[in-house]
């Protein structure tokens, strides 16, 4: 586990290639990689605790996106039920309130934000502000002149996400000031 939420910044400048697992094949490949930190993007109030076992007993920094488990709600109680079941690093939401209550908790947290348009870009200072957050995701992560435009706007790390799909991609976000990529695609966690 990461001794303290900040430590999500060192862990992303060493290991710069985050695995995103969508089904339980993604989990098991997962762990045959070198790929030490994994989004868990699937998964149900039942298999989730049983999901991050595994992965932590495999080595690996554990983050759960609270919106794709299914069975879980835009509820509090549902990072607690997280930090009481199971041993996760922290979580990814979209949601700010959410960022914000699992930071108080002393879970590692990631607001993830969808930008489809200039509103949703000019919003990101206020849900940053909200949130708390120690890192964001910008997603689609395949757009290296608004990842540099962002870092000139914040000062957390930047983690691209979402159409990640290739070497070239994973280098254009990582020169244009993001600090990790996150990929569900199997060849790019092998970079």
């Amino acid at each position: 586990m990461l001794e303290r939420a900040a430590d999500i910044e060192e862990v992303l400048q060493l290991h710069p290639v985050i695995a995103s697992i969508k089904s339980e094949a993604d989990a098991k490949a997962v762990l045959q990689t070198q790929c030490p930190v994994v989004f868990v993007l699937f998964g149900s109030i039942l298999t989730i605790p049983t999901i991050v076992k595994t992965l932590k007993e495999a080595g690996k920094t554990v983050f759960v996106d609270l919106d794709l488990v299914e069975g879980f709600s835009s509820k509090t109680v549902t990072i607690d039920f997280l930090q009481a079941n199971t041993a996760l690093d922290g979580i990814l939401s979209t949601k700010a309130m959410m960022v914000k209550y699992a930071k108080s908790k002393q879970l590692a947290s990631i607001h993830r934000i969808f930008l489809v348009d200039s509103f949703s870009y000019h919003n990101l200072p206020k849900q940053l502000s909200i949130s708390g957050a120690d890192a964001v995701e910008i997603l689609p992560g395949c757009m290296p002149r608004v990842i540099s435009w962002i870092k000139e706007d914040i000062t957390l790390p930047v983690i691209a996400g979402g159409l990640v799909c290739d070497k070239q991609d994973v280098l254009n976000a990582l020169d244009a000031g993001a600090i990790a990529i996150a990929s569900s695609n199997r060849d790019v966690w092998q970079m």
